[in-house]
């Protein structure tokens, strides 16, 4: 009877054990080091003999007790010192979405045929057809009333309602979840980029839910869309300065005001992926909220491209020749993001890799540049550092451009493909739509740290990173609480319409 041959493990198991073995053994060298030094220590002491034990209590009892109690009262001075400077923790207690009404969808045969009755020029038509196609949309995202009215009427009172609907909706069910009290908030920030009425929208928030006299109140406007990151930033900084404080984060954009009716197609290309959407959240540097905070603030790092003129000027406000006003995305997009992102993955990858990819990195580095060995630029494992990524669902072409430069999984990209199906571009507020539906799906356990990217307009590429708190129990409500069973969804290249 002829032998069966044995499988060959050996070329496949062998470098994932030693790579992980590595891994292991770099990672938790300050642990493995005192255990080391406990056990020559002890082992040193097994071996005195009587005499040796005699001389070392004589020389304990001639030390100086003046002089024990003046180090002893430096080191106490030394670690009161250090933790009266330690930065404070900022929890996040929770965070609302809002979820437009049915009554808003856009379906890709209602865009279509709203394009076909107010643009002029059939051309134009054309080509939202074909980026409607590819953009990675689905069917059930959401457009302010209106912008669906034939002609457009992007008037002051229509964006003032689309605001108040979607900010005024989100801070209610945050207030429900949490059971604060619109006195007990402290801080408030306001982010919407193309939209900055006067009073603010910070002062419509002040006046509709009778906020303090004295709160501290900031209104940020035309910081594009990562603006949500750069005022949980500013939250940050104020809460290290505020003891025993809750900040109120909303972050959004109003679409009604910002629909292009003119012939440029580098400006045509908000009209099909920008969609309603809007995040209000909590954050506190209260310790009594830690038990029941969702998250823990661990880093926000900041890059800005603006002194680049072509970054600068990438994603630009103007007016066409036809005196149409509209966002100009210039055909370098791509490639600013990616160098913002490089800057911005150089500054943070030194706070979370672990000490296992920063020697490798390091060792590649030198190899390349002194003894210019010819091999290709290490990338960082950024998923050692990270359970869940949070890319900014700006467009499939970012989340595919992410995926690739970062080397990530069809997993750790699903919740920003979803996002941008269900919900598509909402700007500042998309991270969080991405974070509620990997809760959602109950993948998110204590412990688990979270990379929110988010790209905008100067050029900006900011990033928060987030530390689980607690096991997220699956909710109930929430803006997937009617779909999340259908998704993950197939979504194909091309959609023929």
């Amino acid at each position: 009877m002829p032998t069966k041959s044995r499988p060959e493990f050996s070329g496949s198991t062998r470098p994932n054990y030693i790579k992980l073995g590595y891994q292991y053994l770099v990672n938790h060298f300050t642990v493995f080091l005192p255990v080391l030094v406990t056990l020559c220590l002890t082992n040193k002491l097994l071996l005195l003999g009587p005499d040796d034990l005699l001389a070392a209590l004589h020389l304990i009892q001639q030390v100086d007790l003046i002089q024990v109690l003046c180090t002893a009262l430096a080191v106490a001075l030394a670690a009161t010192i250090y933790f009266m400077r330690k930065s404070r923790a900022i929890y996040l207690v929770d965070y609302s979405c809002y979820k437009p009404p049915a009554l808003w969808r856009v379906p890709f045969a209602t865009a279509v045929e709203h394009a076909k009755l107010v643009l002029k020029e059939p051309k134009c038509v054309e080509f939202q057809l074909r980026i409607l196609e590819r953009s990675g949309l689905g069917e059930e995202t959401c457009v302010p009333p209106a912008i669906r009215y034939i002609p457009p009427n992007p008037t002051m009172a229509a964006a003032r309602e689309e605001a108040e609907t979607v900010i005024f909706s989100a801070i209610d069910a945050l207030m429900k979840k949490t059971g604060i009290k619109a006195k007990a908030i402290d801080i408030l920030i306001v982010n919407c980029s193309l939209f900055s009425p006067t009073p603010s929208l910070a002062a419509m928030v002040v006046n509709k839910f009778k906020f303090r006299s004295n709160i501290r109140s900031f209104n940020l406007s035309g910081m594009g869309c990562s603006a949500g990151i750069i005022s949980i930033d500013l939250a940050r900084d104020l809460l290290q300065v505020h003891p025993n404080s809750y900040a109120l984060v909303v972050s959004t954009e109003v679409i009604t005001p910002n629909i292009y009716l003119g012939n440029e197609r580098a400006m045509m290309l908000p009209n099909c992926l920008f969609r309603v959407g809007g995040a209000a959240i909590l954050l506190s540097n209260k310790w009594q909220e830690q038990r029941r905070a969702k998250y823990r603030l661990v880093h926000v790092v900041r890059t800005h491209k603006g002194a680049d003129e072509k970054c600068y000027k990438c994603v630009f406000q103007e007016e066409d020749d036809q005196g149409e006003v509209g966002v100009r995305l210039s055909k370098d997009l791509m490639v600013v993001a990616g160098k913002a992102l490089k800057s911005n993955i150089a500054t943070i990858g030194p706070l979370v890799l672990p000490a296992s990819e920063q020697l490798i990195f390091l060792f590649n580095l030198i190899g390349r540049k002194i003894f210019k060995l010819k091999c290709k630029p290490y990338v960082p494992d950024f998923k050692q550092a990270f359970e869940h990524f949070c890319i900014h669902a700006g467009g499939r072409a970012v989340i595919d451009e992410l995926e690739k430069s970062l080397e990530l999984s069809p997993e750790h990209v699903e919740a920003s493909r979803m996002t941008l199906h269900r919900f598509g571009n909402t700007s500042s507020s998309s991270v969080w739509y991405e974070m509620n539906y990997i809760e959602a799906k109950g993948r998110m356990k204590r412990g688990d740290r979270v990379w929110q990217i988010a790209f905008g307009s100067g050029f900006k590429c900011n990033s928060a990173v987030w530390k689980c708190n607690r096991t997220i129990i699956t909710p109930t409500d929430g803006p997937w609480r009617d779909c999340i069973d259908r998704y993950p969804v197939d979504i194909p290249e091309i959609v023929k319409l």
